[in-house]
């Protein structure tokens, strides 16, 4: 997998969480290290990865900040078998037993490290109860202990946990950085993908660098040494490519509407998801609203898109009127959640496309 292959090992290969890495190194170079944190914030984001970095650092004989990698210590942990990085997975120890045995295995010294780190994955799935067993260590652990505590839902930790760590908010990457990220790793693997096969990567990784490694990792398998297109996306994947979204729109925008469903009719064949594509094709219309308002907005976002899309989602913008538009992400929403309940999938998206090319 190339998400193992490629994971940061170093402050400086960390994508699109600066500002954790940032107040990270700042404890490290007073020696402030707090007993416990919570990383905090959506999948495939790097809270773990974080959490390895973290344990590398305050365990490196180098003492400089930031891991060394060549310590025995930094070694361990790249290789997954040092003792003092202890990994848990809550959704499979989530209970009291399981943090009553947690607490006892607290006391022991570290094996060879200056901390012993626990790193508490999926922590918003142990119960309330077992958090409440736990709670006086996490308050005051031995001083060589730390906890880190990663979840994808911190609203659902119990207020008393969360008054005792440092939180710390993960942040989704932008497009673009996703994007840099797979150009570094398709030089290095010696790969060929065009630009609209990125895109259409970064878009459907939805903010996780993590999703949009594994789906390399599977167009790369399937490719072999050839390219990789926005076809082979769509057909090893099930993605839809970009470029389908401007040419309904088109469409709809012509009152064109035996193009329209034509095109619905092409999408069908072509094996999409009914769903998913009706989820993308809203996100298109939000994104030539939020443009018809002001582009800068898009730009900040770092939208990955070829300049041709870019051009052509800026014209929509500029020629449809808003009440036009507001009226588009309306009708396909009510369609997009009349799918389920639909005989045929695609029916609803096709009501939608007569009504608005009929209007």
């Amino acid at each position: 997998m190339l998400y193992r292959t490629y994971r940061p090992t170093t402050w400086s290969e960390v994508v699109g969480q600066e500002h954790v890495v940032r107040t990270l190194q700042g404890a490290l170079a007073v020696d402030r290290i707090a007993h416990a944190y919570l990383f905090a914030g959506p999948r495939g984001t790097g809270k773990t990865t974080m959490g390895r970095l973290f344990a590398k650092a305050i365990n490196c004989t180098a003492k400089s900040g930031k891991p060394c990698g060549k310590c025995d210590s930094c070694v361990a942990i790249d290789e997954g078998r040092s003792m003092d990085l202890i990994e848990i997975d809550a959704a499979s120890n989530r209970t009291i037993e399981d943090m009553r045995a947690l607490k006892e295995s607290v006391g022991a010294s570290p094996t060879s490290s200056k901390f012993k780190v626990y790193l508490i994955d999926e922590a918003h799935m142990i119960t309330k109860d077992a958090f409440n067993a736990f709670l006086k260590v996490l308050e005051e652990p031995p001083a060589h202990v730390v906890f880190i505590l990663a979840t994808t839902e911190a609203s659902k930790i119990i207020p008393t946990v969360l008054s005792r760590v440092q939180r710390f908010d993960f942040k989704k990457p932008t497009q673009q950085q996703i994007i840099a990220k797979l150009t570094t790793i398709i030089g290095q693997e010696k790969l060929k993908v065009s630009d609209g096969a990125l895109a259409a990567l970064a878009s459907a990784a939805d903010g996780a660098f993590r999703d949009a490694e594994v789906m390399l990792t599977k167009l790369a398998s399937h490719a072999g040494k050839a390219a990789i297109d926005e076809a082979a996306v769509q057909s090893v994947l099930g993605l839809v490519p970009l470029s389908w979204y401007p040419r309904l729109l088109a469409a709809l925008v012509a009152r064109d509407r035996a193009g329209a469903l034509r095109f619905l009719q092409e999408v069908q064949t072509q094996g999409a998801d009914a769903d998913h594509f009706a989820k993308g094709f809203l996100e298109y219309l939000r994104q030539v609203m939020v443009a018809k308002i002001d582009k800068t907005i898009l730009e900040q976002a770092g939208l990955a898109m070829a300049d041709t899309q870019a051009a052509q989602l800026l014209e929509f913008a500029a020629t449809m009127e808003g009440a036009q538009l507001v009226k588009a992400i309306q009708v396909f929403t009510e369609a997009r959640a009349k799918i389920r309940t639909s005989p045929i999938a695609f029916f609803p998206l096709e009501l939608a496309a007569l009504e608005l090319a009929t209007a």
